[in-house]
């Protein structure tokens, strides 16, 4: 039987997009259409070492920024959190998770992780993941403040996110990263590299309390059956060789990761709120 994360991300395929579409549209919901559930760049060998730092218990209070597909989310929920609540500014992932959030603890809200509207000191543990990168800086630390007045004393934040290594990579290759992929993915991708993105949280107030990290193959066969699955990822070749135009942005994607490859990486912070 299939889960309600397949289900949605099914119903995305379901509706494929006209073909012009497609050229504009933001690679994470293209591989989406084209039947990929796990969009974060460490897979879920990332997502799952960042749920167990987080260590949700049955009476933490969870928000998290940016759900997509609710992957993570449902991770999460099999933790039986006391409360969850997902802030997604996108109407058509919100709906997608609302399908199978149960009960008044559980609910999505439209809105900008950068000024949910949520009560202070209202959650316990804090997350969001492939979100951060696409950011500017000024909105980068807008999040991790918004995350640190959502937080009691004492409550995690963890981030799974894009970096670019080593620390002390030149900021002409930085800049070039980033414009390759921001052309490449139609969405600005702005990664840190590792010491960037902990003085980030360090400035939103937070003490980083572990990192962790992995290769960036987000489409690299062997990253996508260990995410996907053999079927699903066998699916999810099909919809793109059965699609010219999906075929064409994908093999720009995967290239401008390759040409990268050395500088790219995925990386897990948990910090917390003093």
């Amino acid at each position: 039987m299939m889960n309600k994360t397949e289900t949605a991300t099914e119903s995305l395929e379901a509706h494929a997009p006209p073909r012009n579409a497609m050229q504009k549209m933001p690679g994470h919901w293209l591989l989406a259409k084209m039947g990929k559930r796990v969009l974060r760049p460490g897979g879920l060998e990332l997502t799952r070492a960042m749920l167990e730092r987080l260590d949700v218990k049955p009476d933490d209070a969870v928000v998290e920024f940016a759900p997509g597909l609710g992957v993570t989310a449902r991770m999460t929920l099999e933790r039986r959190p006391a409360s969850y609540t997902a802030v997604e500014r996108d109407e058509e992932a919100a709906a997608q998770v609302q399908s199978y959030l149960r009960g008044p603890t559980q609910r999505i809200q439209v809105g900008s992780a950068e000024s949910t509207g949520l009560p202070d000191r209202c959650a316990t543990v804090v997350y969001g993941e492939a979100m951060l990168t696409m950011h500017g800086p000024q909105q980068k630390l807008g999040i991790a403040c918004e995350a640190f007045r959502l937080l009691k004393p004492g409550g995690r934040y963890g981030i799974h996110e894009l970096a670019v290594v080593p620390d002390d990579l030149s900021n002409d290759i930085q800049d070039e990263i980033s414009r390759e992929m921001s052309r490449s993915i139609h969405v600005g991708a702005r990664p840190l590299t590792v010491r960037d993105w902990r003085e980030v949280l360090k400035e939103a107030g937070f003490r980083v309390q572990f990192e962790s990290r992995t290769p960036m193959h987000l489409l690299k066969l062997g990253r996508l059956i260990e995410d996907e699955g053999l079927l699903r990822t066998l699916r999810f070749i099909f919809n793109i060789m059965r699609t010219p135009e999906a075929r064409h942005r994908v093999l720009s994607m995967r290239n401008v990761f390759r040409r990268h490859r050395q500088h790219l990486s995925a990386i897990m912070l948990v910090a917390i709120k003093p």
